[in-house]
């Protein structure tokens, strides 16, 4: 029997953890990779560590090389689950990177220079285009599983990935038009932790992959760790 290999996963928030959780960690454990995840460390005190939320990237760096020490594992693996919109302006490049306007490159871009800051050969970095929303908007029918009652604000984001090429990592990061405020504005009582993760776990990890070409190079990066 082949041996499990470790992954490591931070993540920005709780919504990207319980997807990791529930979803991502059932369909890695099929290679033979065993996943744990945390969210991102924000401040600690006397009582406590608080984590959740990517405002500064020195604490999130800090935070990955901890882990990566604690972990000293050669075999093991680690990565991130980072949304582009609203990324801190402190992140490796920042400033270069708005300079490109093909979101793709400009991911791509910002991964190179986090995989060469943190400097770790184990490192494999993901920063979601745009953010975590992308993956439900790759197929907003099934928030009907929720929100029933809200078949006309389906229908239009419907529409609105219809009018990015069906390609929902086109759907930008503009603060009022990214993934989770266009979801938002149509269904004010959208809960992204609560329902958020669920959703994206009931499309599907192989439809994900399908329709979101990062989110699918991410993954079979992961796969032949």
């Amino acid at each position: 029997m082949s041996k499990f290999i470790r992954l490591n996963i931070t993540a920005e928030g709780q919504t990207e953890e319980q997807f990791v959780k529930n979803t991502l960690s059932r369909y890695l454990g099929a290679y033979n990779i065993s996943t744990d995840v945390r969210c991102v460390l924000t401040s600690r005190d006397k009582r406590k560590s608080h984590r959740g939320g990517l405002n500064n990237y020195n604490k999130a760096k800090k935070d990955i090389q901890c882990w990566l020490k604690e972990d000293k594992d050669p075999n093991a693996r680690f990565s991130t689950m980072f949304d582009l919109y609203a990324l801190p302006t402190s992140f490796p490049k920042f400033r270069e990177a708005q300079n490109i306007n093909d979101p793709y490159k400009k991911v791509e871009f910002l991964e190179k220079t986090f995989e060469e800051d943190i400097n770790d050969k184990r490192f494999i970095p993901y920063i979601q285009l745009h953010e975590f929303e992308t993956l439900i908007l790759s197929k907003p029918q099934k928030l009907k599983w929720e929100y029933f009652e809200h078949s006309s604000a389906i229908t239009k984001l419907t529409k609105v990935l219809n009018e990015h090429k069906n390609n929902p990592e086109l759907i930008n990061e503009n603060p009022e038009t990214a993934p989770s405020k266009r979801i938002i504005k149509l269904i004010p009582e959208y809960d992204k932790v609560g329902v958020g993760a669920d959703i994206a776990g009931i499309i599907g990890i192989d439809y994900l992959k399908k329709n979101c070409k990062h989110f699918n190079d991410w993954i079979e990066r992961l796969k032949k760790i």
